[in-house]
């Protein structure tokens, strides 16, 4: 028996060091395997997302066809029946006891466990990036990759990558002090392999009196903004500008996203009429989203992000009409 146990190691510490050989040792070549990996392969499973003391579990499937594209299916478990389906660069997300649909179409803006932009080559400017040690979620072997930032603008991110496709099964952004503010993680996943069509087909196919929301937001040329941000913060650019619709009766805003490269911040500008919102100063947080509104020049700018309220508080005070 302890002959047979020393092959059986021996065979552990041969399939261990073919992974290790065939994985990148540069923790940005891991972010590129990360990166493309939630678009590029066929996964399936459940994870869990946690913000402070709330958790919620989800189930998703994602087909990457080489000529359909990309199509995922992802149902929320817990409280609220929730469903969010994307074909290519549309989403639709279905909220049975509100008798609402949203068709939207957010960009280059993901969800777990498609976290990364395809483009991240400047996070380095903004983060110190690492290797972590070799751990195991959801019965997987995964590499964890460390993204510390440089200043206090900006949350920390461990992200676990599964060691043979580089899909990501974990994600943690953690605060100043390492307290975790989100996380999510597959408690089970299936990666390759084929997607049937029921796996992909909606739950709720909607009634006829429901009510369909199309958010999609008409690019505004930057020359026709009106706007701008007087003290720009270290490594966020603006990336994207659009109108978008409010609802009923509520006429439009105007929507911009700073980023990065990880980290996002949208700044929202409506008048004051259509928001309903009192003059002075909001600072709030929603989970790991920080919120802060303030009035200028008859409008509400509203700025809120995954990140340090401070971070939301400086682009809200600076965004402000520009200069004509």
């Amino acid at each position: 028996m302890k002959g047979f146990a020393v092959v059986v190691g021996f065979c552990a510490f041969l399939v261990h060091s073919a992974v290790f050989a065939e994985a990148p040792g540069d923790p940005l070549s891991w972010l590129g395997r990360i990166a493309s990996a939630g678009h590029r392969l066929n996964y399936s499973g459940t994870f869990i997302y946690q913000a402070g003391k709330n958790f919620e579990t989800s189930r998703i499937a994602h087909l990457a066809d080489p000529v359909g594209g990309e199509r995922e299916r992802l149902e929320v478990l817990d409280g609220s029946p929730r469903e969010v389906i994307r074909n290519n660069s549309e989403v639709r997300c279905v909220l049975p006891d509100q008798k609402m649909v949203i068709v939207d179409q957010p960009g280059g803006q993901r969800a777990f466990p498609s976290r990364l932009p395809v483009s991240f080559g400047g996070l380095a400017e903004n983060y110190r990036i690492r290797k972590g040690e070799v751990g195991r979620v959801a019965g997987l072997d995964a590499q964890l990759i460390v993204l510390e930032p440089k200043d206090n603008l900006r949350y920390g991110h461990l992200l676990w990558a599964e060691l043979q496709t580089g899909l990501l099964l974990k994600a943690r952004t953690v605060g100043e002090a390492g307290e975790i503010i989100e996380q999510f993680t597959f408690s089970d996943v299936k990666i390759g392999g084929e997607i049937g069509s029921e796996a992909l087909k909606p739950r709720y196919t909607g009634e006829s009196d429901w009510r369909v929301v199309r958010a999609h937001g008409v690019e505004v040329a930057r020359e026709d903004i009106g706007w701008s941000l007087s003290a720009p913060l270290p490594g966020f650019a603006l990336t994207s500008v659009v109108r978008r619709p409010l609802g009923r009766d509520r006429g439009e805003a105007l929507h911009l996203v700073f980023s990065d490269g990880l980290a996002a911040v949208s700044v929202f500008i409506e008048p004051v009429g259509t928001s309903g919102a009192r003059p002075g100063v909001v600072p709030m947080a929603t989970g790991a989203v920080n919120m802060y509104k303030r009035i200028v020049a008859g409008h509400v700018v509203t700025a809120l992000g995954e990140v340090p309220l401070e971070t939301v508080r400086r682009m809200g005070d600076g965004i402000e009409p520009a200069a004509r």
